[in-house]
C-alpha cells in the first residue's frame, strides 16, 4: 500500500499480500457478525415473519428484544468456552468448529418452523458460534501479522463486519421492495444466507498456516518455522530475528507458567491489563454503535416517522457509509496515528453527534407523515457522521487493540475475557435498546452521546500506547510505564547479535 511504504520497506510484496489475504480469510467471521447483526433489526419488522411465528403487535418490542439479547447471550458464554479449545486445537481448528456451530444455529432460524422456540434456540447456538470465532479471529490475525500493518490488519474485522452489515442491510431491503408482504421468503433469504457466510468461513481458513506463535508454544519448532516463513515470504535475518523473538518470548512464558490459574489474570500487573480489556470492548458497545447496527431502522423511524420503507433505504445508506468509512480508516489511518489519539478523538466527535441529534429531535419532532424536513435531514446526517467518526475510531481498533495488550502467557484467556465483556454488554444494550428508543425517544440519542463524553476521558488517561511495537515487546512494558520510548526488554541483544550474523532459527535451536 502507497500509504505505508515507510513502514513496510522491510517486508516483501508477497510476505504483504499473504498477510493480507491470511486476516481477509480469518476476518470473514467479522462478515458473519456484521451481516447477522444487520439482517435481524429488519426481518423483525417483516410483516411475514410476524405472521409465520405469530408474534402479536404488542409484543414486537419484546420479541425483537429477546431475539437480539438471546445471541448475545450464547456469545458470552462461548468466549469461554473456547478458550481451552483454541489451546488445545488452535487456531485454525477453533475456527472452523465455531463456523460448524453457527450453520446449525443458522438451519434452525431458516426453516419455517412457526415455532418461537425453535427460531431462538438457534439464535443462540448460532450466538455460540459467533462469539468463539470473535475471540479468535483478532488472535490469530494479531499473532500473524507483521507489527508494521498489525493496525491496519486487526482492523480488517470491523471492516468485514460493516461490509456485512452492509450487505445485509441491502439485502433486507431487496428482498422487502421485490416480495409480497405475505411471503415467507422475504425473511427466509436473509436469514439462510448466513450458511453461505459461514461456510466460506469454515473452508477459507484451511487455505492458510496455522499460528506460528501456537505452534511455538505447542513445541513444534519446525512448524512454526515454516508458518513464519510462508506468512512473510522470507527466510532472511529479518525474519530469523522475528523467530528468535518469538521463540525466546515463548520460553520465558513457557518457564513461568508452571502451575498457571485463573485468578493470575487479576494480580499484579495483570490486573490493569484485565480491566483494560474489558474496558476497552465494553466502551465499544456504549458508543450506541451496535445498538444501531442491530434497530437501524427502528432508529430511523424515530427520526423520519414511520410510513413507506423510507427507513429500510436510509439504513441500507447507512450501511454503505460505514463501509466507507471503515476502508478508508483502514487504508489510510490505522497505523499513522497513535492508539490513544484515534480513541479520544472519535469519542469526542461521536459525543458531539449524539448530544447534537438530541437536541434537534428534542426541538422538532419528527412528523406523522414522514414528510422530508430540513430537522429530518440534519438529524440523518448527524447519524452519517457519527457512523463515520466509530468506524475510524471505537469500530476497528479495540479489535487488534485487545488482541495486543496481553503477554503470550495469558493472551487467550485475556482476550476472551475483553471479548466477552463486548457480549455481555452487547447483550445488556440490545435487551434494553427497544425499550429505550419506546421510552426515552430523543433522549436515547442524549444517553449515548454522555456514554461517549465518559469513554472519551477514559481513552486519553487510561490507555497504553501500543503503536508501531512487536507482540514481544508490549508484553514486557508495565502499565505504569511511560507510554511513548518503549524498549524491547527481551534478550535484545540476542536478536540484535542473530540478525547482524545470519544464523538461522534452526541453527539456534541446535
Amino acid at each position: 500500500m502507497a500509504g505505508f511504504k515507510g513502514n513496510t520497506k522491510n517486508m516483501t510484496r508477497l510476505g504483504m499480500l499473504r498477510a493480507y489475504y491470511l486476516g481477509a480469510i480469518a476476518c470473514i467471521g467479522g462478515f458473519l457478525f456484521g451481516y447477522d447483526s444487520g439482517i435481524i433489526g429488519g426481518v423483525l419488522t417483516f410483516q411475514s415473519f410476524e405472521h409465520d411465528f405469530g408474534i402479536a403487535a404488542n409484543n414486537d418490542t419484546k420479541f425483537s428484544s429477546l431475539a437480539v439479547a438471546l445471541q448475545q447471550l450464547g456469545a458470552f458464554v462461548a468466549c469461554f468456552a473456547i478458550w481451552p479449545v483454541t489451546r488445545r486445537y488452535g487456531r485454525r481448528y477453533a475456527i472452523a468448529i465455531c463456523s460448524l456451530i453457527f450453520c446449525v444455529g443458522a438451519a434452525l432460524q431458516t426453516a419455517n418452523t412457526h415455532s418461537v422456540s425453535v427460531f431462538c434456540l438457534g439464535r443462540v447456538i448460532a450466538g455460540i458460534g459467533l462469539g468463539g470465532s470473535s475471540v479468535v479471529v483478532p488472535m490469530f490475525s494479531g499473532e500473524m501479522t507483521p507489527k508494521e500493518i498489525r493496525g491496519q490488519i486487526g482492523s480488517f474485522y470491523q471492516l468485514m463486519f460493516t461490509l456485512g452489515i452492509f450487505t445485509s442491510y441491502w439485502i433486507d431491503y431487496g428482498v422487502a421492495r421485490n416480495f409480497t408482504k405475505d411471503d415467507s421468503r422475504m425473511w427466509q433469504i436473509p436469514v439462510g444466507l448466513q450458511l453461505l457466510w459461514a461456510g466460506l468461513l469454515g473452508i477459507g481458513v484451511f487455505t492458510v498456516k496455522e499460528s506460528a506463535r501456537w505452534l511455538m508454544a505447542c513445541g513444534r519448532t519446525e512448524e512454526a518455522w515454516d508458518s513464519l516463513k510462508w506468512v512473510r515470504a522470507d527466510d532472511g535475518p529479518a525474519t530469523q530475528a522475528e523467530f528468535v523473538e518469538i521463540r525466546t518470548a515463548i520460553e520465558m512464558e513457557d518457564h513461568a507458567r508452571e502451575g498457571f490459574r485463573v485468578t493470575e489474570m487479576v494480580q499484579g500487573q495483570n490486573l490493569r491489563r484485565t480491566t483494560t480489556g474489558i474496558a476497552v470492548f465494553s466502551a465499544q458497545q456504549a458508543t450506541g454503535a451496535t445498538a444501531f447496527a442491530y434497530y437501524g431502522p427502528q432508529y430511523f423511524k424515530l427520526l423520519v416517522g414511520n410510513k413507506g420503507d423510507s427507513d429500510l433505504l436510509l439504513t441500507a445508506i447507512f450501511g454503505a457509509v460505514k463501509v466507507a468509512a471503515c476502508l478508508t480508516f483502514v487504508l489510510f489511518v490505522a497505523d499513522r496515528f497513535g492508539r490513544r489519539t484515534v480513541f479520544a478523538a472519535g469519542a469526542i466527535f461521536m459525543a458531539i453527534c449524539q448530544i447534537s441529534t438530541a437536541i434537534v429531535l428534542h426541538t422538532h419532532p419528527a412528523p406523522a407523515n414522514a414528510q422530508v424536513t430540513s430537522s429530518g435531514i440534519v438529524t440523518i446526517a448527524l447519524i452519517y457522521l457519527f457512523v463515520i467518526a466509530y468506524n475510524f475510531s471505537w469500530g476497528p481498533l479495540p479489535w487488534p487493540y485487545v488482541a495486543e495488550i496481553f503477554p503470550p502467557r495469558t493472551r487467550a484467556l485475556g482476550t476472551a475475557i475483553g471479548v466477552a465483556s463486548q457480549w455481555l454488554f452487547n447483550f445488556v444494550f440490545s435487551l434494553t435498546t427497544p425499550y429505550m428508543i419506546t421510552n426515552l425517544g430523543w433522549g436515547t440519542f442524549l444517553l449515548w452521546g454522555i456514554f461517549d463524553i465518559c469513554i472519551a476521558v477514559f481513552a486519553w488517561f487510561a490507555l497504553l500506547e501500543t503503536q508501531g511495537q512487536s507482540l514481544e515487546e508490549i508484553s514486557q512494558v508495565t502499565p505504569h510505564r511511560s507510554n511513548t520510548g518503549m524498549r524491547n526488554l527481551v534478550g535484545e541483544e540476542e536478536f540484535n547479535g542473530s540478525e547482524r550474523s545470519g544464523e538461522s532459527p534452526d541453527n539456534k535451536l541446535k
